[in-house]
């Protein structure tokens, strides 16, 4: 494949905002969809054709479904690389990542929403991790700072947009912060005994698809938020039967209706903070791994260059 460098998505128009659905969110509801692209990645195609939607005030948002317009790709299969180099080479400065999560702590209930500040990996190995060291880019090494794997500017500006959007439209939904996600190896829920442990390890709610995607993510130099809703409360509480689908199909219902209500106040507002080249929001992001890729360039292959442009459009020669 022909490999170019990112350029505007869209009739000339800057996307600077991508939303990737989770379980159960397949589209956005009540904007226009302008256009759907399917672009081609090095790392090949995203999990969905990726529609550009356009807001009633003009922002463009491109979303991708996380598992496939029919939910047909298991967590463990998502093409995240592609994913994320494909939101990066349409001009996407920051990701709103929805997802349904069980919920580890008596407080956060089913419907709720979630803002989490780290991550537990719990994964075990089988998915590409890194655009570095693996793949075609094996002999690239690279180390991506991780420390506050969600975007600390811009998480606490999505809470507070999610917190006023349900409070019209969902005021019994409650919105928890600086919470602990684990993320694990489906496509079985936790044994009991698991569900125990992840509590003891200080984790707040579990899902299966919240990493690599924060990581890689990183790694193209944009801000990613995750956005969490509760379906079910694992297999902890011993009073309780332990989650099956049926439960949690029910409350992905109210969560993805409560999820377009919040797409449509985030986006507008974070792609106007992000669309500043000189804002913080977006300098302190670009530019951000020069220094953490310590394979030098003139070590590496003409093609592997390229494929990395097609992430990082600066990268040399």
């Amino acid at each position: 494949m022909s490999i170019t460098a990112p350029k505007p998505a869209w009739n000339g128009l800057p996307i600077r905002v991508g939303v990737i659905g989770g379980s159960g969110l397949y589209k956005l509801d009540g904007i226009d969809i302008v256009d759907i692209v399917n672009p081609e990645t090095p790392w090949g195609y995203p999990s969905s054709p990726i529609s550009i939607v356009r807001t009633p005030s003009g922002t463009l948002v491109a979303f991708i479904a996380r598992h496939g317009l029919t939910h047909s790709i298991s967590p463990t299969h998502v093409p995240s690389t592609a994913n994320i180099a494909a939101l990066k080479h349409l001009g996407v400065r920051a990701i709103l990542a929805f997802s349904a999560v069980g919920s580890l702590r008596e407080e956060i209930a089913p419907k709720d929403f979630v803002i989490p500040s780290q991550i537990i990996d719990r994964t075990k190995g089988i998915r590409r991790a890194s655009f570095f060291g693996e793949g075609e880019e094996q002999n690239v090494i690279a180390h991506a700072s991780f420390g506050d794997p969600y975007d600390t500017r811009l998480s606490p500006i999505v809470e507070e947009i999610v917190r006023e959007a349900l409070k019209a439209h969902a005021p019994d939904v409650n919105v928890h912060a600086n919470k602990t996600v684990i993320c694990m190896e489906g496509p079985a829920f936790s044994t009991r005994a698991e569900s125990v442990m992840y509590r003891q390890l200080g984790g707040d709610i579990i899902n299966m698809s919240a990493l690599p995607e924060a990581k890689l993510a990183r790694e193209a130099e944009m801000s990613y938020v995750l956005i969490a809703t509760a379906t079910d409360y694992d297999a902890w509480r011993e009073t309780s039967d332990v989650v099956d689908v049926t439960e949690v199909l029910q409350s992905l219902n109210a969560n993805v209706q409560a999820s377009n209500v919040v797409t449509k106040a985030l986006v507008d507002k974070i792609s106007a903070l992000v669309s500043d080249d000189d804002s913080e929001y977006f300098s302190k992001m670009n530019g951000s791994m020069k220094n953490n890729i310590m394979t030098k360039p003139e070590h590496l292959p003409t093609h592997v260059k390229d494929r990395l442009r097609y992430l990082l459009p600066w990268y040399p020669n």
